[in-house]
């Protein structure tokens, strides 16, 4: 983004002489347009100072890729993560416990039991941290926590844990290493709400092939925004979702076009100027389901940044940390905070 500065007078700021002066007349001239120019150049300054004060820029430089991959490494830790699994919990109060060090008001924890078909109840956690919560507009910036419940698409152990470095831990990352960098930085224009959704990956966690497969966390608080937000509803949102891969290539999906088309815009084209070999404006031939689709429906402007392309590993014992790359997190998270920054 360019400022164009207005141009002023050689002489804007000269007082004439009111009295006879012994300066040569050609010292005197450079003298005065000397002290014009010095003039002229104080007031651009001072009005470049007041436009940086007015409109912060992000600091893409303090977004860290390996930072982030520390934080996948720690996720991987408490692998199992899925619901019921003392990982579910210790992945919540990592994820507590970091967002802590950030000047973001303190984590609320909206909890509920979903039941599957067979009644059989599920505690259930969404994690939500707010930047400048008193500022009126809001942006969501979602991912999901929670990983499958096995590797159930691996050749030789399918009923292994899957890690889920690329699934579930590379959008947590992005969160957290972001929410870092906010806090070094002047608030940008709207309000920041992080978003960790539950059980993104279904109650059966995917791991018997779940062909009804449903997000539960962000229907879940699609259908209690109120609580959130009882004036109205966040001007858009952006969700997350496998951005550490290797071999990174976004595109838009058609489902995010539809609902948050400038969106989509405004997003892949800072992507294609940050990392123009990650980012590719053309949208993908089929349509995605994840955490946006309920909050598109809930009538938020909403859509998904993920590279869905990520054979042979996908939900196999395979999604490592060796499979993700710091320049890729990088990629995605300094996208991401230009995007934030923007009116």
């Amino acid at each position: 983004m360019t400022d164009t500065f207005r141009a002023f007078s050689p002489r804007r700021g000269y007082t004439p002489l009111t009295s006879p002066s012994i300066i040569p007349p050609a010292l005197r001239f450079h003298r005065q347009r000397r002290t014009a120019a010095t003039i002229g150049l104080a007031m651009l300054l001072t009005a470049g100072a007041a436009r940086a004060e007015s409109k912060p820029e992000a600091q893409t430089e303090l977004w860290d890729g390996q930072r982030a991959m520390a934080v996948i490494g720690e996720l991987l830790r408490f692998t199992p993560r899925s619901m019921e699994t003392a990982g579910h919990q210790q992945t919540i109060d990592f994820i507590k416990a970091e967002l802590a060090k950030t000047t973001a008001e303190p984590a609320k924890l909206q909890r509920w039991a979903f039941r599957n078909d067979d009644g059989k109840p599920y505690a259930m956690t969404n994690i939500i941290a707010r930047f400048q919560p008193s500022n009126p507009r809001r942006v969501i910036v979602a991912t999901h926590y929670d990983s499958i419940i096995k590797a159930y698409r691996d050749a030789r152990n399918p009923d292994a844990p899957m890690p889920g470095a690329n699934n579930s831990s590379s959008g947590v990352a992005v969160l957290l290493e972001t929410a870092r960098v906010l806090s070094l930085l002047p608030p940008p224009p709207v309000g920041i709400d992080f978003v960790f959704f539950d059980g993104e990956e279904g109650h059966k966690s995917l791991g018997a092939g779940d062909p009804e497969f449903a997000p539960i966390g962000s229907p879940y608080f699609a259908d209690h925004l109120h609580d959130f937000y009882p004036s109205k509803k966040p001007e858009k949102a952006v969700d997350l979702d496998m951005v550490c891969d290797r071999d990174l290539h976004l595109k838009p999906d058609p489902s995010s076009i539809q609902s948050a088309g400038p969106e989509v815009k405004k997003f892949w084209s800072i992507g294609v100027a940050t990392a123009p070999a990650a980012f590719d404006p053309r949208p993908l031939p089929y349509a995605m389901s994840d955490d946006h689709s309920a909050l598109a429906q809930a009538g938020i402007p909403s859509f998904l940044v993920i590279d869905f392309e990520y054979e042979p590993f996908y939900n196999t014992t395979q999604d490592t940390l060796d499979k993700c790359s710091a320049k890729s997190l990088e990629a995605v998270g300094r996208t991401l905070l230009q995007y934030l920054y923007l009116p």
